[in-house]
Parts: C-alpha cells; sequence; structure tokens
C-alpha cells in the first residue's frame, strides 16, 4: 500500500546544513574561540567536513538523488571579520554557493545565522549589548547584496535555543561540559536574550524586505512539550519561555521555520529527562518521530496560521535502516497535518552530512557520512530514500 499525500505542487524536498559545522576553520566566531578555551570539555571542529571548498560536491549529491532544496547558512564572522570591515571575497564566495544551488536545480534557503558570532560581536556585550541590533542589522543588509534572487530567508536560527545558549562560553570556562542532549533538566531560555533576539528579528526582517523579494522569518526549536496532569499552570509558563515569545516574534513574517526532533514530558517539576531507553537517540533524546506532528500543529495554532516550513526534522543514529523508519513517521505525521488543512511548505532534513555537533562529533545525523581524514562522502541508503520519495512527490510505500 501506497500513501500518496496532497502537497503543494512547489514543496520543498532538501536536507539542511549550518556554516560552522561543516565549513571548517571559521576562526574568527565565537564558537572557535569557546571550542579552543574548553580545555578539553569540548572536541574542536578544526577542519570540520572542508565544506568551505567543497560545498559544491554535497549540493550535487542532493540534487543527483532526487532534492530540490538546500539550506545552508551565511557565516558572519567571514562576512565581517572586524566591526564595520566586510569582506567581498566572503559574500562573492556565498554567492557562488547560491549560484551553485540553483544551477543544480536546488532551491537556496539562506541562514544568516546559525547559532555563531563573530567574536568582537560577543565581546561588545553580545545581543543584549545596546548596538547589538544596529551591528545585526548592518550585517544584513550587507548579506542582502547577494540575495536578490533567492527565495527563502531565515533570520535567526532557533533564537530559543540561542538564547540558553547566551551563557554557555561562561560555563565551559567554568569547565563544564556542555551537551544540550544529556539527560538533564535544562534551564528555560533567558528572556531577556530571547526579547533582544526578538528586536534584532524584526529589524532584519524590515531589512531583508527593503532589498529583495524573498520570504522571510526564522526558524524555532519546537519542544512538542505535554503536561503532565496537575502541572498544566507549570507547563504554560514553560512553553512561553521555550516557544510563545519566538511564535510571538513572528507576527508579520512570511513563514515559520519548524525544527523538530524529540517530545518531553512537563511534571510539577519542569522538563522531564528522557527516560533511559535503549531505544534512545545518540543524542539522549527520547525516541518520538510523532513530535514532528505535535510541532506543526502547535506552531500553526501559536502563530494563527502562519505558513510553515520544515527547515530540521531527523535523528542522531549510526542505524540508517532507524533513520529511515524515524523520517518515514515523520513524515506521516506531516501529511495528516497538511490533511487537516495546515499549510507546510517543505521538508528539509537534519542534516545532509554528517557534522559537528557543537562541542561533540558522536552524534550522527547526516543522509551522507564523510572521512574526516579523506574528506571523501559516502552517501547512505536514507539520501536515496529520501530522494526516491520527492521524486514519487512524496508517495511512501508501506511495508
Amino acid at each position: 500500500m501506497t500513501r500518496t499525500p496532497d502537497l503543494r505542487p512547489d514543496f520543498l524536498w532538501g536536507a539542511s546544513t549550518s556554516p560552522h559545522q561543516i565549513e571548517g576553520n571559521n576562526t574568527g566566531s565565537d564558537w572557535w574561540r569557546m571550542e579552543h578555551q574548553s580545555q578539553g570539555h569540548l572536541e574542536l571542529s578544526g577542519d570540520a567536513l572542508d565544506s568551505y571548498h567543497r560545498f559544491g560536491e554535497d549540493m550535487r549529491l542532493l540534487a543527483d538523488a532526487g532534492l530540490n532544496a538546500y539550506r545552508f547558512g551565511i557565516e558572519w564572522a567571514r562576512i565581517e571579520p572586524e566591526p564595520g570591515q566586510f569582506s567581498r571575497a566572503e559574500l562573492a564566495h556565498y554567492r557562488r554557493m547560491i549560484d551553485t544551488a540553483r544551477d543544480l536545480g536546488l532551491e537556496p534557503v539562506v541562514t544568516l545565522h546559525h547559532f555563531s558570532s563573530p567574536r568582537w560581536f560577543v565581546d561588545e556585550g553580545g545581543w543584549t549589548s545596546p548596538t547589538a541590533v544596529e551591528r545585526f542589522s548592518r550585517y544584513v543588509e550587507h548579506a542582502c547584496t547577494i540575495l536578490q534572487d533567492v527565495n527563502w530567508v531565515c533570520t535567526i536560527n532557533e533564537p530559543n535555543i540561542l538564547a540558553l545558549m547566551s551563557g554557555m562560553s561562561t560555563a565551559v570556562e567554568a569547565g563544564v561540559d556542555i551537551n544540550l542532549g544529556a539527560g538533564m533538566r535544562m534551564p528555560t531560555p533567558s528572556t531577556e536574550i530571547g526579547e533582544a533576539l526578538v528586536r534584532a528579528h524584526r529589524a532584519a526582517v524590515d531589512v531583508v524586505r527593503e532589498h529583495t523579494t524573498a520570504k522571510v522569518g526564522w526558524t524555532v526549536a519546537q519542544q512538542a512539550l505535554v503536561p503532565a496532569p496537575g502541572s498544566e499552570e507549570l507547563y504554560a509558563e514553560l512553553k512561553w519561555g521555550w516557544e510563545g515569545l519566538y511564535h510571538h516574534g513572528t507576527r508579520g513574517d512570511d513563514f515559520l521555520g519548524v525544527q523538530s526532533y524529540t517530545s518531553q514530558l512537563v511534571d510539577e517539576k519542569g522538563i522531564v529527562p528522557a527516560p533511559e531507553s535503549p531505544d534512545n537517540t545518540l543524542t539522549g533524546w527520547a525516541y518520538r518521530p510523532d513530535a514532528l506532528g505535535i510541532a506543526l500543529r502547535d506552531a500553526w495554532t501559536a502563530t494563527e496560521g502562519l505558513p510553515l516550513l520544515v527547515t530540521e526534522n531527523g535523528i542522531a543514529t549510526t542505524d540508517d535502516t532507524r533513520r529511515i523508519a524515524y523520517t518515514t513517521e515523520a513524515l506521516g505525521c506531516l501529511y495528516d497535518a497538511v490533511a487537516d488543512g495546515i499549510d507546510v511548505r517543505g521538508y528539509l532534513h537534519w542534516s545532509a552530512l554528517d557534522n559537528f555537533e557543537w562541542g561533540h562529533w558522536a552524534p550522527t545525523f547526516g543522509l551522507i557520512a564523510v572521512d574526516r581524514e579523506t574528506f571523501e562522502r559516502t552517501p547512505k541508503p536514507s539520501l536515496a530514500w529520501l530522494g526516491g520519495v520527492a521524486r514519487k512527490g512524496g508517495a511512501l510505500d508501506a511495508e
């Protein structure tokens, strides 16, 4: 039996990456400095996957498999290595990436900030600095000089997680091992940082609209939280801190990027870590492909019907058969949401490549394996499978 969903004819099928996680030698960024100051608590990104030089090969593998979109980022630390100093060469580099994607038939979905910032920006006070919005807007204005024909622009990736990460540098310097997937009760993202990010996003949206015709929005890490009986009040409070503030920040946007991996329960003490289980993923998260359906419905309701684009969804596993099973079930939940009238514009898998997962190399999310010594790319069966789903208009063959 085959399930064929009623998707838009221009539905995007693709995969996502971020610059710091794949490019290599992002020496001007705060993350590069933090890695080298961590006293071994964080692994080093180093050459990463050398995608700065091999992006054409990465894109061709996606296109040849049958995908029609690729989400990638522009690295602010490369574009503006010092305050007010903008690199024409780096802007030209990212323009070549856009052109390469277009030549291969891939719709570029461009992210302007994906967790990493220039060192100097952080030294000025980061997102809570009085000049933060001005600094970010100026960078976005220069980035827009290469985005004239780009149709999809994400301003900031997962601002809720970025707000959570705001104290990470201090924690690393204190010798704390940072792993967001660990089985622990995480603090709620800083509201102060979150509100600053909303202001930066709103300013960036104005800049993008002034200089391009792109659809513009940002992406939110949807938690797919579920309240335990008696914890509804705390659940509502946590839901605002984790998602609501950032959904509210989308008012007036063209779309919201939905990013989903797992679901967690909220009890009287807060968000419950995933219990130890052989089914947990390499990040320690519960195996919950159904979380994508919860996330889409929550985002649709919270934004009062804003078009949604799945900008990240995937599983950290060494078992590619399990990756296909997870994605099959997640796509089924997406199709159910579409059948219920939710406007979903595309599905971009996380990630295109096994990459640097913010201080750790072990969690493998990719559709493509990479030998970090030789940089040889080896497509996994899941890439051909997802490309086949895309070629068939989303049709899923039931077992």
